[in-house]
């Protein structure tokens, strides 16, 4: 999944970002409340992170903004702030989720997660198309059975073709979902991981294909035959 952080603070916002990543999301990052909601209206993100102080503009106008352009991305306030009154006016304001800091990261990364349940309509971890199996908490593959490593970025592929069961989905999309802002996908990388990601999850010769090509569109996992 791919995620926006807007958090002003280098100190937290590095390490936070570290923790995203080895957790298999896909990063952008700005310091910025200006450039972050030219970002969040630019791209298509599965949960926000918010800071609600923020220079050039406060997170809850941000918000605001998001909001009025009829962006509904998820969106998960962090604040210094632990008034009941503060959290109220920020979920009035349309956030999803509140966190205070300090934080534990394994805290923020499950609210993230659930966030995102959320947003695809599917309230269990697990995702699955025909003997394919995959959990996204405890972040296992499963096949006929059989356990399957895939690298974060094949598990990232896979868990965004399995959230869109028997939907075409662009080369742009996926690049948009598996990489951050700071990569330049060359223009076979699409390719390149989804041939891999074939041959990951094919665990016998008696596997059926799931992932289908559409010629000119992109891709789609079902377990009906094209």
């Amino acid at each position: 999944m791919k995620l926006l952080l807007v958090e002003d603070s280098e100190a937290l916002r590095r390490p936070v970002i570290k923790a995203l990543k080895a957790s298999g999301f896909a990063v952008d990052a700005t310091g910025d409340g200006q450039e972050g909601l030219w970002m969040a209206l630019e791209h298509d993100y599965d949960v926000i992170i918010l800071d609600i102080m923020l220079p050039s503009l406060d997170g809850r106008d941000v918000l605001k903004q998001l909001r009025e352009a009829n962006n509904e991305s998820p969106v998960l306030f962090l604040t210094a702030k632990d008034a009941i009154e503060d959290r109220v006016a920020g979920l009035r304001l349309g956030a999803d989720d509140y966190l205070v800091k300090s934080f534990a990261i394994e805290e923020l990364i499950a609210r993230v997660e659930a966030l995102a349940r959320r947003k695809y309509q599917n309230r269990s971890p697990k995702l699955v198309v025909a003997d394919l199996e995959l959990d996204r908490s405890a972040k296992t593959v499963m096949r006929a059975q059989q356990s399957i490593s895939l690298p974060s970025q094949l598990f990232t592929l896979l868990e965004y073709l399995m959230l869109n069961t028997n939907k075409v989905i662009s080369r742009t999309q996926i690049e948009q979902h598996i990489y951050d802002e700071q990569v330049s996908p060359s223009s076979n990388v699409v390719d390149t991981a989804v041939c891999a990601l074939r041959k990951a999850i094919s665990v016998s010769s008696n596997s059926a294909p799931l992932i289908h090509t559409r010629r000119g569109m992109g891709y789609m996992i079902s377990a009906e035959k094209p």
